[in-house]
């Protein structure tokens, strides 16, 4: 029996379900490079770069394998545009018995996945993404019944599945969440080392040339590069953060520092989320590191909560409540995105930095993807769509099913509370309690009210206000309506009036300015 094994462009591991049984004597793969998948949304230009460039390596490595791969290159005169219509050519040239593909990471590509059979003629298996520990199957049978989901029950299920940091039946250390001990500011005298970059080959460099061309229009800088590319380069990230940042990240994995990008994080997100890396090697590398004394256990745990707990259960409610969930605004929210979140051109330092670092590398760290871009649109009442595109466009490691339930639910709440208990709303005390970026802003954050005041503070206070029915009774919110009702009626109404000043302010424009008044983009930016 001959197989079509047909491999997308985030499923580059070589045990991934569809290719376990692969056998090259009568079998071959199928991987496409096709215009839909680029411009679905106008993505990050080194996004599409670290997808085109590790698809081409993984290609190599399987031909190097003896395996017989159809390559579809972007610009190869035949390529159709789509994955519908590249399988449709591929089945037509090779008249395989059967298809087999593993499930997709997006909805939109599940449904017209499951179609392909009847349209195609030829019988489409599609497995289950053994890349994760907790299967849909798996994760619909702990959410039944539940109203909504609470991460830390999860964790702690998944804690026991797999046996990562436990002590016979009960976690290490005799605590299943070390978070109290992850929130500190970095001092002045910390220096984070150095990330690793991993310099452009041939291949990556042709890439490159390719998206230069084509998609120059898209946001963000190209270059410098530094993604790994390959299984071996992810690898060697993976060596990397265990060796010099792991034993840090724990401390300060809620810190933010103006102009350094990557602190003590491991960004293998990107790797993780393209198959060059599986959730479980990473967690074994991690917890080997907290054995052998190389790391303590509080950023031993805080890591594995955020891949076998935050990761798993992000997956799980995406495939669990679409494709209803996406449509859902709990909070009302209807106002558009400000023209600054891709252009940069903005008074609040915090956000500018965000947004600088966003375009220049593709990635930001997850507080301030919380915590500065994705808490000024919850107080500001962003539409959730727009702000969920715009996470999709700019981040390299964005796929749907990690970024929409994080934004729809954990960033705007609009989801209910199906996810999170409170909204994550912020003034601007945490911003400045937990980085630097105050102190070279424009605007002063000890200041609630006026011109000069930290847009973030009028905002929180009048979010709080506007959505008073329905969160006072939260019982997570008690001490901050406990604060409201200490406000005079003359209070509420200076925030009301700054919070609404500053929303009909240019800087909120949600179209460019004209070019003859606009300042010049910050390098990489739109």
């Amino acid at each position: 029996m001959s197989t079509l094994r047909f491999v997308l462009g985030d499923q580059l591991n070589r045990r991934i379900a569809s290719l376990t049984d692969l056998d090259p004597e009568t079998d071959a793969v199928l991987m496409v490079e096709v215009a839909d998948e680029a411009t679905y949304v106008r993505h990050h230009k080194q996004k599409i770069a670290l997808i085109f460039s590790a698809m081409r390596h993984f290609a190599r490595d399987l031909e190097a394998e003896g395996v017989r791969v159809d390559y579809v290159r972007l610009d190869d005169p035949l390529n159709t545009g789509s994955f519908t219509g590249e399988l449709a050519r591929a089945v037509e040239s090779r008249r395989p018995d059967r298809v087999v593909v593993t499930e997709p990471g997006e909805w939109r590509v599940w449904d017209e996945m499951r179609r392909w059979g009847e349209r195609l003629g030829v019988p489409v298996e599609i497995r289950s993404d053994n890349r994760f520990l907790c299967s849909r199957a798996e994760f619909d049978r702990w959410a039944e019944g539940q109203r909504s989901y609470r991460m830390e029950f999860f964790y702690r299920e998944m804690r026991r599945r797999t046996g990562f940091l436990m002590d016979g039946d009960a976690p290490e250390g005799g605590r299943w969440n070390f978070d109290r001990e992850n929130r500190k500011a970095l001092p002045k005298r910390v220096s984070p080392p150095e990330p690793p970059r991993f310099e452009p080959d041939a291949i990556t460099r042709e890439v490159l040339d390719l998206v230069a061309s084509r998609f120059d229009g898209h946001f963000g800088r190209l270059e410098p590069f530094r993604w790994p590319v390959t299984r071996e380069a992810a690898l060697g990230a993976l060596q990397d953060f265990i060796t010099h940042r792991l034993s840090s990240y724990g401390d300060f994995q809620d810190a933010m520092r103006a102009g350094s990008d990557f602190l003590f994080h491991s960004a293998l997100s990107t790797s993780l989320n393209l198959g060059l890396l599986t959730a479980e090697e990473v967690c074994v590398a991690v917890e080997r590191a907290y054995r052998d004394g190389v790391a303590p256990l509080n950023a031993a745990e805080g890591f594995v909560r955020q891949v076998i707990g935050w990761r798993e259960y992000i997956r799980g409610v995406y495939w669990h409540r679409m494709p209803a969930y996406a449509a859902t605004n709990a909070l009302g929210a209807e106002r558009r995105l400000p023209w600054f979140y891709w252009s940069g051109e903005t008074q609040m330092n915090c956000l500018r930095d965000c947004i600088r670092s966003t375009a220049e590398n593709a990635w930001a760290h997850h507080i301030q993807r919380l915590m500065v871009t994705g808490n000024f649109a919850l107080v500001a009442g962003i539409r959730p769509s727009e702000l969920e595109e715009w996470y999709l466009v700019v981040y390299a490691d964005a796929y749907e099913w990690v970024e929409l339930p994080n934004v729809h639910g954990m960033i705007l709440w609009a989801d209910g509370g199906v996810m999170g208990s409170k909204p994550y709303a912020a003034s601007g005390a945490y911003i400045n309690r937990m980085s630097d970026y105050c102190a070279g802003c424009r605007y002063d954050v000890r200041q609630r009210t006026g011109p000069d005041a930290c847009p973030f503070n009028a905002l929180y206070w009048d979010f709080v206000m506007r959505h008073e029915d329905r969160l006072r009774a939260n019982g997570r919110m008690k001490l901050i309506y406990d604060a409201l009702d200490r406000m005079s009626e003359g209070q509420r109404v200076d925030i009301r009036e700054s919070a609404r000043a500053f929303l009909l302010s240019d800087e909120m424009s949600p179209e460019p300015p004209p070019e003859n008044v606009r300042p010049p983009l910050q390098p990489g930016l739109l």
